[in-house]
């Protein structure tokens, strides 16, 4: 089938764009403000026509293992909750790349901490980008801020897991999960068969063949020598991907004599903040980091040489404003601005910070 031009809410994007990719299989559990995208799959019924599995798991828990067990077998698979249930997933999380196994993980963001609220909120960042589950492991993070992106970032999501071997994250918020937008939907591809499973991924478990021993997948290694090879083996990889896979947008940039740093809801919002700000005569620019890890930091450090300050605009007490500072190495000054308790800013408020903070 050929791409289609539809008008639905971000979590349906992803249900759509994970069928039409060929996933294999979906292991959830529901919690606001993302139940949507298991909601949609089983509308959609894709075990019928593509194949796909669709399971409600027991728990959050139960779902995250599953994962581990379908991206084991070499099987595209996936999960997606809200942030306590990200939390709850985080052990498995951390058993996925310590077994360099590729998955993706989405993760619509609700205010906390603790059970906290259903509004929007982007404080997870750090849960994210930092490791929340032990040990040192990255995710490959992809922050969609259309409902758009939250389609094709299925797509990229998945080929990033693969091409490293790691897990993927999509992380996002009840802004974009929940807003309508038209999205143009991917092409349907075709599930990759047994064969090419083999071929595409022989490291997975399959068995004991007359040619070779059965693969065994774990994280778990007792040798401290042999953990420490693991580790810096895993730490090479990631490098390779800082080198290579670092994405953003710039918006206003090239005049730009401030900057806000801000990714998913909030950098639409504050693309009005620019267009404002230069109505009164300030040259403001934004740049959308859309891997927050990988994150821009060459490039954030390349404008600490041109602007004079920035402001890392967040739904949330201040998270990634350190990698922005961290970025800029004290050249110029960067500060934050956001709010808390699943209440979004509006553009007057950023601008009104932007003076107070940076003018």
């Amino acid at each position: 089938m050929t791409e289609e031009i539809k008008l639905m809410k971000g979590n349906e994007a992803v249900a759509h764009a994970a069928i039409r990719y060929g996933t294999d299989g979906y292991f959830g559990y529901p919690i606001t403000p993302q139940s949507e995208i298991l909601e949609t799959l089983m509308v959609e019924m894709p075990w019928e026509t593509t194949g796909m599995v669709v399971l409600q798991a027991e728990s959050e828990v139960a779902a995250i293992n599953m994962v581990y067990g379908g991206a084991a077998s070499g099987k595209r698979v996936m999960t997606s909750s809200s942030s306590p249930g990200i939390s709850l997933k985080q052990e498995g999380i951390s058993y996925l790349a310590g077994a360099d196994l590729p998955c993706l993980i989405v993760n619509i963001m609700r205010g906390g901490p603790g059970l906290g609220t259903i509004q929007p909120s982007q404080a997870d960042y750090f849960q994210t980008v930092k490791g929340g589950g032990h040990g040192d492991y990255r995710l490959i993070t992809l922050a969609p801020s259309s409902v758009q992106e939250m389609a094709d970032f299925v797509t990229l999501g998945f080929d990033l897991a693969f091409k490293y071997s790691n897990p993927s994250m999509i992380l996002s918020d009840g802004i974009i999960g929940q807003m309508m937008e038209k999205v143009i939907l991917p092409p349907y591809r075709k599930r990759k068969t047994e064969a090419e499973i083999r071929e595409e991924s022989p490291w997975a478990v399959q068995g004991k063949t007359k040619t070779r021993k059965p693969n065994i997948i774990t994280s778990l290694e007792l040798d401290p020598a042999i953990m420490e090879e693991n580790n810096n083996r895993f730490q090479a990889k990631y490098r390779k991907i800082e080198e290579a896979e670092v994405r953003y947008e710039e918006f206003r940039c090239n005049d730009a004599e401030y900057l806000l740093i801000a990714f998913g809801s909030s950098a639409r919002i504050c693309q009005k903040v620019v267009e404002l700000a230069r109505l009164e005569g300030i040259k403001l620019g934004l740049l959308r980091p859309i891997t927050l890890w990988p994150f821009p930091t060459r490039i954030i450090a390349g404008y600490a040489d041109k602007v004079k300050g920035m402001l890392s605009v967040e739904l949330n007490a201040g998270q990634m404003v350190e990698d922005v500072r961290l970025a800029v190495n004290g050249k110029i000054k960067v500060e934050h601005f956001g709010r808390l308790g699943g209440i979004v800013f509006t553009p007057d408020e950023i601008l009104v910070a932007l003076k107070e903070k940076l003018l």
